[in-house]
């Protein structure tokens, strides 16, 4: 069982030494919880990309206090970068840049671009400061499975490394990855939707185009099935949800919006309406599922479109995939 240290100035200073000694740690963003090494130091990257089980090609977002500890990680440093640290930083917006040559690049997937974003939550801020340099993380779970959103889910992933520090700073209050906008391109292209919308990038930059990417590219959780239960999942059309249920004698648990009843055996995990509530309880819900003893999963197609909901829509059609 991995070690849970609560959140308070004694545990960041230990958990900085662990990462300053070349170890990985756990740790709490208003996204979801990060497995974090310093992005400088390869060989604690390569035991990251290891504990996780990530393929190599897959890159990691280097996590940053601000934009003058960003700036030595990159090439260069464009008008739009600017404009979006200033609008959107701290926050969950990752911007994809050309890299710096001293970046290694076990760190970036052996792209010559390096994902980049300052995190909000106080935690990982105080960690970073601690550390004193920019610390390297994906998702804190095995990789291609469901993102965790609380410390236990880490500790869950985890059982086998008695070892792996975990400091935990509460439920993620977003609950969905980062959204990913690629500046090195002509046009800055969204390459994974998030909390920060598409809608609010054009308002800040004019034009962005969208990527809907089907396989593993230079953002990191672009791969075709990802964000995945251990279930087979499969996500329907409300009017089609009791056919998907007689499909299969197999008791299912059904994700829904509030207001549905599914009859027994199968069990209902209840999800609201709005989209941003939707996206904070996805993974949690996705997890619920899991452990409810059911042999499969269905779940309710959301019927809407923009905001947040692109980024929901994103991660079930990759968690169904």
């Amino acid at each position: 069982m991995p070690i849970v240290l609560p959140y308070d100035s004694e545990s960041v200073h230990y958990a900085a030494g662990e990462l300053r000694s070349g170890g990985v740690v756990a740790f709490a963003t208003e996204t979801v919880y990060g497995l974090g090494a310093r992005t400088m130091d390869a060989e604690a990257i390569e035991k990251l990309y290891a504990l996780k089980r990530r393929p190599a090609d897959n890159p990691l977002i280097a996590h940053v206090l601000d934009v003058a500890s960003a700036r030595p990680l990159v090439a260069d440093w464009p008008r739009e970068a600017s404009l979006l640290a200033s609008a959107c930083w701290p926050g969950p917006l990752t911007m994809i840049l050309r890299k710096a040559e001293s970046v290694p690049l076990a760190a970036t997937g052996g792209r010559d671009t390096i994902a980049i974003r300052s995190p909000r939550h106080p935690l990982a801020r105080a960690l970073l400061h601690a550390v004193g340099a920019p610390i390297s993380a994906p998702s804190a779970n095995r990789s291609g499975q469901v993102s965790p959103t609380a410390a236990e889910h880490v500790a869950q992933d985890f059982l086998d490394e008695p070892e792996l520090l975990i400091l935990d700073g509460g439920p993620c209050t977003l609950g969905i990855e980062s959204t990913v906008i690629d500046l090195t391109t002509l046009v800055p292209i969204v390459r994974r939707p998030g909390s920060v919308t598409i809608e609010r990038l054009r308002e800040l930059l004019g034009r962005v185009d969208v990527e809907h990417a089907s396989s593993q590219g230079a953002s990191p959780g672009t791969a075709a099935r990802h964000y995945a239960p251990e279930h087979p999942a499969v996500l329907v059309d409300g009017h089609d949800l009791q056919r998907a249920l007689d499909a299969s004698p197999e008791p299912a648990a059904v994700i829904a919006f509030e207001g549905r009843s599914v009859p027994s055996p199968h069990r209902l995990v209840p999800m609201p309406r709005d989209g941003e509530q939707y996206a904070a309880l996805l993974y949690g819900a996705l997890r619920r599922a899991d452990a409810s003893g059911c042999a499969r999963i269905v779940i309710e197609r959301p019927e809407h479109a923009g905001g947040a909901w692109d980024s929901v829509t994103d991660r079930l059609a990759r968690a169904t995939a």
